[in-house]
């Protein structure tokens, strides 16, 4: 495992992280605490030592479990997500007493003293224009309770926007079917000495290259329930992109880039991007670990290589993604 630097923060973070969206089951599955801690062994056994997570993820049962680990892995680093706890998401429901509720849940849910990194999850596009919400985390770093923060995006222009705050961090979806983020953005945070976290990276296992156009996913699954937006940004789900026509570019990647692991080259295009901290994977359970880390080993994809991805991106998924997020 390589190590980059977080941006501002100075935290040295694996290359290759871990998203716990799907800690201890699958999406939609019963929680298993068993699955969970031996999921989270198997990646830091790999070097893995960053962990991404939510307050809302599996009712709190991802931080809980985290902590726990850590109890006896105090290197790890811990990023929180915070906020989708609100009913609707608006610049209100960021207010500086909601948001130190939230921070005081998870110190108690991580059983710590302080987080070490904290992300506003998604907040609505006037959030960003609302900057007593930014002054309240600027306050709750002062007073120790947060160690540094920042936001996680479903657009572009979000993320830029952050960048007038006193932002550590950005969790942005990138990845093959997501190429917009590399045209300015990633130049922007590099001159603010902001760090990147690419989520989504596998565009909700499309990329993984094994989806068929007969693949079933379960009655709970987001991959069935948010397939249009009906949950959340339907950018979440697949990336946006239609799933038929995804699964159509995912097998001419593999075709064309002549490889039977797309989901680890798919990883490791995203690492050839500097400006990228690290890419967080999520594993439902410990033997999928490997498959997320052995990214990291991966040769850097060729000049030719990279314009193959670019050159699907155009075919199949630009119009309309690129437009849209």
């Amino acid at each position: 495992m390589k190590y980059r630097t977080l941006g501002k923060t100075g935290l040295k973070i694996s290359e290759v992280s871990l998203g716990t969206w799907q800690l201890g089951g699958k999406w939609g599955d019963p929680f298993s605490t068993q699955d969970a801690q031996d999921t989270l062994a198997a990646a830091y056994d790999a070097g893995v030592n960053f962990f991404d997570t939510a307050d809302v993820y599996q009712d709190g049962q991802s931080e809980h479990a985290i902590g726990q680990f850590r109890k006896t892995h105090d290197d790890i680093i811990i990023s929180t997500k915070i906020g989708r706890k609100l009913p609707e998401q608006t610049a209100a429901g960021y207010s500086p007493d909601n948001i130190r509720q939230w921070i005081d849940d998870c110190l108690t849910n991580q059983g710590v003293d302080a987080l070490d990194n904290v992300l506003l999850h998604c907040p609505s596009f006037d959030t960003y224009y609302t900057p007593e919400t930014f002054f309240t985390l600027d306050q709750l770093q002062k007073e120790g309770k947060i160690k540094n923060y920042g936001v996680s995006v479903e657009k572009v222009e979000q993320a830029i926007k952050a960048l007038d705050y006193n932002i550590g961090s950005v969790e942005i979806i990138f990845n093959m079917f997501r190429l917009r983020p590399a045209k300015l953005f990633f130049e922007l945070a590099k001159q603010h000495n902001v760090g990147i976290l690419a989520r989504v990276p596998l565009a909700s296992g499309l990329l993984s290259g094994k989806y068929t156009l007969d693949t079933q996913f379960g009655p709970n699954d987001q991959r069935t329930t948010n397939r249009h937006g009906e949950q959340f940004d339907k950018g979440e789900t697949f990336s946006g992109v239609d799933y038929a026509t995804g699964v159509k570019a995912a097998n001419e990647l593999k075709a064309r880039l002549h490889t039977d692991n797309l989901a680890a080259t798919a990883l490791r295009w995203i690492l050839m991007f500097d400006a990228v901290s690290t890419v967080i994977p999520g594993a439902s359970k410990a033997s999928q670990i490997s498959r997320n880390t052995t990214a990291a080993d991966l040769p850097a994809l060729t000049h030719e290589q990279m314009g193959i991805v670019e050159d699907v991106y155009a075919q199949y998924i630009k119009n309309p993604v690129d437009y849209l997020w």
